[in-house]
């Protein structure tokens, strides 16, 4: 399958063109932070996938999505914002990726297209010649809407996330990173088998835990509490890491 990207971010751009680059059969035919030079190449150069952002200057993304060609490309639209979701589903997307995308979803979104074209294809045309897949490497960092950038976060670095009403501090080894998300979403970009959330406002990385005790996690010298929700998925998650 072939695919471009449009977002007006940079970092939003190298993020989805390396996701890209992961993905065996799929081939990246142009990225721009453009809308209107996106669209331009696109009426001329016909691909299966179009990654598009929904806020971009000049023109959004979903005022592109009625300009392509009919038939056109499957939209996955990407944006931080999920209210669009049900606007996006009105364009009939093929899916919708919210910030910070997480490999694994991004994965999901691109096989569901896949799908999509091979029911839609005759029935009459012989199958492609099955070939091997290439390894997926799994993701080592995410990026985060850190005030008017997207700031990539190796998870080695962190420590663990504080929540802060709407905010999540991030705690590192190379200092904090504030940034607009919840945990919700963070979780299910960090790797389930390193990360652990203790309470409704502490996320912590297992491999920095110093101690635990009296219902506390200690990391980079500061005690944080257990909660009692996560108390035992927690002590369950540290013994199959072998931390006792």
């Amino acid at each position: 399958m072939t695919c471009a990207i449009l977002d007006d971010e940079p970092l939003a751009l190298d993020l989805l063109a390396d996701y890209c680059a992961q993905v065996p059969g799929l081939e990246l035919k142009g990225q721009f932070d453009d809308a209107l030079v996106g669209l331009a190449f696109l009426q001329d150069n016909p691909v299966d996938i179009v990654f598009l952002d929904v806020h971009m200057p000049r023109l959004t993304g979903l005022q592109l999505a009625q300009l392509l060609p009919t038939p056109g490309p499957r939209i996955i639209f990407t944006t931080a914002y999920d209210q669009y979701a049900v606007r996006s589903y009105d364009l009939n997307a093929a899916d919708y990726l919210l910030k910070p995308i997480a490999f694994d979803r991004f994965v999901q979104a691109v096989q569901k297209v896949r799908q999509q074209l091979a029911s839609a294809a005759p029935a009459t045309l012989p199958a492609a010649p099955a070939s091997p897949e290439a390894p997926v490497v799994a993701p080592d960092a995410m990026f985060v809407k850190n005030e008017h950038r997207l700031q990539r976060v190796a998870f080695d670095d962190i420590l663990y996330i504080e929540g802060m009403k709407e905010y999540l501090m991030l705690y590192t080894t190379a200092g904090k990173v504030l940034t607009l998300q919840s945990f919700r979403r963070v979780e299910e970009v960090l790797p389930p088998d390193r990360f652990a959330r203790i309470h409704k406002s502490y996320l912590v990385a297992l491999s920095r835990i110093e101690h635990v005790e009296r219902g506390k996690v200690q990391i980079a010298g500061r005690l944080l509490p257990i909660g009692d929700t996560y108390r035992e998925p927690f002590f369950n998650l540290i013994k199959a890491y072998n931390l006792l």
